[in-house]
């Protein structure tokens, strides 16, 4: 995609700061961190969202996440690693590449905000309704 700002980084349009990259991933430390050492794991080949992605190139972003997600923890001492993955304008995407975003947890940081939440029950017969849909919508 010529207008992409993930796909000019990859091409090296763009400077970055790359983690890490292999035949299907480029990795680079986000420019707008939440947290330092907040890494994006992308495609090379492009895919604006989750259901665009074909997978092969989802499952190499995930493994690829998975190995920088260890480096993350053991070059800060990070006693977790958020994993987060928007899709759409509704969910807050805000550039159309598929990314995965590696955010560390470290002991006495702020708390992360997708991550905190209240929990109440739910109702029981409206939960089952709704994964009825979605598992009739699976075909």
């Amino acid at each position: 995609m010529d207008e992409c700002i993930f796909c000019k980084i990859i091409k090296g349009e763009i400077p970055s700061f790359k983690v890490y990259e292999d035949e299907k991933v480029f990795a680079f430390e986000d420019i707008n961190p939440i947290q330092e050492g907040h890494t994006l794991v992308i495609p090379k080949r492009h895919a604006g969202n989750l259901w665009e992605m074909t997978d092969g190139d989802l499952a190499a972003v995930q493994i690829a996440g998975k190995r920088i997600g260890l480096a993350i923890k053991k070059a800060l001492d990070a006693t977790g690693v958020a994993c987060l993955q928007l899709n759409g304008r509704g969910a807050n995407q805000v550039v159309m590449h598929y990314h995965l975003h590696l955010i560390p947890r470290l002991e006495g940081g702020p708390p992360l905000p997708v991550s905190n939440w209240e929990l109440k029950a739910g109702d029981m017969a409206r939960i089952k309704a709704v994964a009825e849909r979605i598992t009739s919508a699976l075909g």
